[in-house]
């Protein structure tokens, strides 16, 4: 026999079982969006590699060494997305958004592409959902967005699990000055850091207080907090933000050394995070970005946004509170003889249409067979079909929950089994 072909390392197949419960999620998501008024974008599923480059930042681990790029046909340079952000935004630039209207609230769901590690919940084609509120620079759109995810996991009963980190890293300014301070106490202790935030330590030194080396961590334990280096408008902004969150009854806390892995954010960052994925914890990140828009080709425009892990966040939810779905079908015909065989396929026709979800069976196996099958799809009904009931217009539908029963018209099962 030929040999077998397998799926790429790293890659998942999301079979149908696991399928209903990423549709019972995504129906979550979308009403929540739809309650916040915030509509749906589809951007690409590949770039020109400079988006990512100058949108997500060179020195991220995600542009140096986890995107998928390459050359099509006329030599230019293309990216399938690692994120979303930066395609969100330059749609928002190039069709004009602003002009629609003065903040733009869009969400998306799609895959995305990192060449990393594969481990549990992360992959290299991994699926994510966020959300992007555009043109708004005031701390009650922070709230919105934030409010926005806690709603989604009010809705999927799991919002007392999850905690909320936040922090600031300031404007620009404010992160000059941390800049400094970091350095100058980095300085008499870099070569005790780990060769990647020596790399870090001049190109982009706020990266290290996110490194995983457990000497990196002891050394940044005692770094100067960057909420101590923020400027008068940059504090009172983020005290805005943690008031609103307390009136609110949103519980947070505050940590000192999330800084998020991209270049691009200011003020307001935050995780959401879960115990029940272990050390790699965070479930949803996101924070604001007044200076991407402008920095890719647009005009000053202040942003904020979120994305979250569809098979990270489902972890979770399995963990914690698993999602109802629908498993079942209302009505498998089951027809007897190879006359009634040849009507299967019409009868049932006409019942979908009716707006019934049915089946039947094409192997034209034994009616001990199709009950077998009918339940195995987990079917509310049969609808048994032989010569004689055939012969009066009639199917015996029986009902599997109590067992009954009864001879019903052809023309009236749907009728009765949505009654």
């Amino acid at each position: 026999m030929p040999d077998k072909v397998q799926r790429v390392k790293g890659v998942n197949d999301i079979l149908p079982e696991e399928a209903a419960k990423w549709q019972a999620l995504e129906t979550v998501i979308r009403e929540v969006m739809d309650r916040f008024s915030f509509g749906e974008i589809r951007p690409p599923i590949f770039e020109k590699t400079d988006l990512f480059a100058r949108g997500v930042g060179e020195d991220t681990d995600i542009v140096s060494k986890e995107m998928y790029t390459f050359s099509d046909m006329s030599k230019s340079s293309l990216t399938l997305r690692p994120e979303l952000t930066a395609g969100v935004v330059r749609s928002y630039i190039q069709n004009n958004l602003q002009q629609v209207s003065p903040v733009q609230k869009l969400w998306y769901e799609g895959p995305m592409f990192r060449q990393e590690r594969p481990q549990k919940g992360r992959y290299r084609q991994f699926w994510q959902f966020g959300a992007e509120a555009i043109g708004s620079p005031n701390p009650e759109q922070d709230v919105e967005i934030i409010a926005l995810f806690h709603t989604i996991l009010q809705k999927l009963g799991i919002a007392g699990s999850v905690s909320l980190k936040i922090n600031s890293v300031g404007d620009s300014e404010s992160r000059a000055n941390y800049r400094t301070a970091l350095q100058d106490y980095l300085r008499p202790r870099l070569a005790d850091l780990s060769e990647t935030s020596q790399h870090r330590f001049e190109s982009n030194p706020l990266r290290i207080l996110d490194s995983k080396a457990p000497n990196d961590k002891e050394i940044i334990a005692g770094a100067p907090r960057i909420l101590d280096c923020l400027n008068e408008s940059s504090s009172q902004h983020y005290s805005q933000v943690l008031k609103m969150l307390d009136d609110m009854g949103i519980a947070y806390v505050q940590d000192d050394l999330l800084v998020r892995g991209l270049d691009y954010y200011t003020h307001t960052i935050f995780e959401f995070t879960s115990d029940a994925l272990g050390a790699q914890d965070a479930i949803c990140g996101g924070g604001r970005y007044n200076d991407l828009v402008h920095e890719l080709g647009g005009k000053e425009t202040p942003a904020i946004g979120w994305a979250s892990g569809i098979e990270r966040l489902l972890l979770v939810i399995d963990a914690m509170q698993p999602l109802e779905t629908k498993s079942t079908i209302d009505c498998f015909l089951v027809a007897l003889g190879d006359n009634l065989r040849e009507k299967a396929p019409g009868i049932v026709q006409t019942w979908r249409n009716g707006g019934l979800s049915c089946d039947f069976d094409t192997l034209r196996r034994s009616m001990k067979a199709q009950m077998r099958e009918a339940n195995r799809q987990g079917a509310a009904y049969a609808a048994i079909l032989g010569e004689e009931e055939y012969a009066h217009g009639e199917v015996q539908l029986k009902n599997f929950e109590t067992g009954e029963q009864t001879a019903v018209a052809i023309e009236k099962v749907v009728s009765t089994i949505k009654s």
